[in-house]
């Protein structure tokens, strides 16, 4: 079981980085935010069968252009840091931090999650700042989910408004 509990396991999360952009580049459409993504699958499952969604209508601001673009250019700017650290591993400037951060502060001992030494640091790295950013998304995610409908997080998903942002620009090229 140990082995199944990894952080190396964090590097599929770029899955859900890579698989949508490559949807959105290709076909035009957000067909995996709609059909495939697991983040909105698992809230699916919670909010809606499971019923721990209060089912609300959320605030006009988490949906608007702004607040979007906002929390996208945050999360881009924590992703822009978590590759910064890892590149300060890779170049040896600083040494690996295991340490999974909740929230982008709060430190989570999960000490069990990496035993070190078959992988280059630097790859270890990637993956504690990954799976940070997955945790806290997930958990940003978990929380409005409860407290509005269940698929709150993707009114406002970074990922959700870059494919948004593409298809728009597809939608542009092609009528010109």
């Amino acid at each position: 079981m140990r082995s199944l509990s990894n952080i190396l396991f964090a590097w599929l999360g770029m899955i859900d980085f890579i698989v949508p952009l490559i949807f959105a580049v290709a076909a035009g459409n957000k067909g995996f935010c709609n059909r495939y993504c697991g983040r909105g699958q698992l809230f699916t499952v919670l909010g809606k069968k499971a019923k721990c969604s209060r089912n609300k209508q959320a605030p006009k601001w988490i949906s608007s252009k702004i607040f979007r673009y906002g929390f996208l250019a945050f999360f881009l700017t924590m992703f822009g840091n978590m590759v910064f650290q890892t590149w300060l591993v890779g170049s040896g400037a600083a040494s690996l931090k295991e340490a999974i951060k909740l929230l982008w502060t709060f430190r989570v001992p999960w000490g069990w999650a990496y035993t070190g030494g078959f992988v280059a640091d630097w790859i270890a790295q990637f993956s504690f700042g990954f799976y940070s950013l997955m945790l806290t998304s997930t958990i940003i995610g978990i929380v409005v989910m409860v407290l509005y409908k269940p698929r709150t997080w993707c009114t406002f998903c970074p990922m959700g408004t870059m494919t948004q942002g593409i298809c728009q620009m597809k939608k542009t090229d092609t009528a010109s």
